[in-house]
């Protein structure tokens, strides 16, 4: 099974379109701040993405419709582009599971308005860590990374010091201890090692430059 993870997508679509008309994936996972905007004049909605046979899945970042998604009807938003809510599992072919938990600080929510493009939700919270399974999990993907990998991104972007989102995701390495860690947010790419745990900062599509996707490494 072909997995490709990738980082914030930002509403930007076609940029994800072209990625799997290339590679051909079966499965995209991505990080968080996907562009889930259904209802501001300038969201593309998800129906534009060309899945050609892949199945989508992503969690919430702090830049989406986190009212929209309180009120949607189902998971799979369109078909084959799911929604995995916080503290949602899902397994793969090869016998893994992942835990997916999203949510982060907004640093540009002053400039935003509540209701419409700025949400108190994105927060992740202690009571997000509540009623998780119980389950081994083997990989995370959240949309920012714990407290104790701050200190190696925030030179990437200082103003996201101070996310309280941050303690609660150390909080949830401590339950689970996975062996894969994935995560966006920060839009800078970077390997870093916690504790046993292989961690990876994928960048966005919205800078060229940056090494926004990957293939998820084999079992071993």
């Amino acid at each position: 099974m072909k997995i490709i993870l990738t980082g914030d997508i930002h509403n930007e679509f076609p940029k994800l379109n072209a990625l799997i008309s290339k590679k051909k994936p079966d499965l995209v996972i991505c990080c968080g701040d996907f562009g889930y905007w259904p209802k501001v004049p300038w969201g593309t909605p998800l129906s534009k993405i060309k899945t050609q046979g892949a199945k989508i899945l992503w969690c919430d970042g702090n830049h989406e419709d986190h009212w929209s998604l309180k009120e949607r009807k189902s998971d799979e938003i369109e078909p084959n582009i799911i929604y995995m809510p916080r503290g949602s599992i899902y397994k793969l072919d090869d016998g893994r599971t992942i835990l997916f938990m999203g949510g982060g600080d907004s640093i540009d929510k002053n400039m935003r308005k509540i209701g419409v493009d700025w949400f108190p939700e994105e927060i992740v919270t202690q009571k997000d860590l509540y009623d998780l399974p119980q389950v081994k999990v083997d990989i995370f993907v959240t949309h920012t990374c714990p407290e104790e990998l701050v200190h190696d991104m925030i030179k990437f972007n200082p103003a996201k010091f101070g996310d309280p989102s941050t303690i609660a995701l150390s909080e949830l390495w401590r339950i689970y201890k996975p062996n894969l860690w994935f995560f966006g947010h920060w839009h800078k790419y970077k390997e870093m090692d916690m504790f046993g745990t292989k961690c990876y900062a994928l960048g966005t599509c919205s800078y060229s430059y940056e090494r926004w996707w990957m293939w998820l490494p084999e079992r071993r």
